[in-house]
């Protein structure tokens, strides 16, 4: 299990606090990667994590390409 100096490292390099980190993992964990629902709010999470803003196309882009097991090995050949 990870002790709670793993979780201020990760704070301390990244700005994203422990509950956050915990809920997200949760989420991917329990959640229905097919389900579009979850998919948007995994994705609304990450982009409030990495400050990196999704518009509403892309959002759906990326959904699209999840239910559709379109995704490549690796997200930089995504788009």
């Amino acid at each position: 299990m990870l002790d709670d100096s793993f979780f201020k490292k990760v704070e301390k390099k990244t700005k994203v606090d422990k509950n956050t980190i915990i809920g997200l993992a949760e989420k991917l964990q329990k959640g229905n990667m097919k389900d579009e629902k979850t998919l948007s709010e995994v994705i609304d999470t990450l982009s409030k994590m990495t400050g990196k803003k999704v518009n509403k196309d892309l959002k759906e882009k990326i959904i699209k390409k999840v239910v559709n097991d379109d995704v490549p090995n690796g997200v930089d050949k995504m788009f």
